[in-house]
């Protein structure tokens, strides 16, 4: 099964930009949807940004629209999300998570069909 590792978290002011990363433990180009979700104290973990898995097509929350750029670099095995623009309510846990084609379903931005997981990295933004 495959292994991923986030990276790339840390603290910024409103407005700033992160870029955090995702490294898997094979290559999971044309195997797995790809996604990022996150999870707020209190909060339930939600969905930010899915990419297929030929890297075709990609799928924003609302609230990150504009913001946020995912995209994979397969001879890497890399997972990328690019933050600009951010705001505070984005401070939280980021997580990096897999969907094995072939699964019953993986539906974009859904945590419960998201069966491999990272351990996280944080992301704090203050005003």
């Amino acid at each position: 099964q495959v292994q991923l590792v986030e990276s790339g978290g840390g603290s910024v002011q409103a407005g700033g930009s992160l870029r955090l990363s995702c490294a898997a433990s094979e290559d999971t180009t044309n195997r797995y949807y790809m996604g990022w979700f996150r999870q707020a104290p209190r909060k339930e973990r939600e969905g930010v940004a899915t990419i297929s898995p030929g890297g075709g097509r990609t799928f924003y929350a609302d609230s990150v629209k504009g913001r946020f750029t995912t995209s994979r670099d397969n001879a890497k095995r890399t997972l990328y999300l690019q933050m600009n623009s951010l705001k505070p309510e984005d401070t939280a846990m980021y997580y990096c998570a897999a969907c094995a084609v072939g699964a019953e379903s993986c539906t974009p931005l859904s945590p419960v069909d998201f069966g491999y997981w990272g351990q996280g990295t944080q992301v704090t933004v203050s005003s």
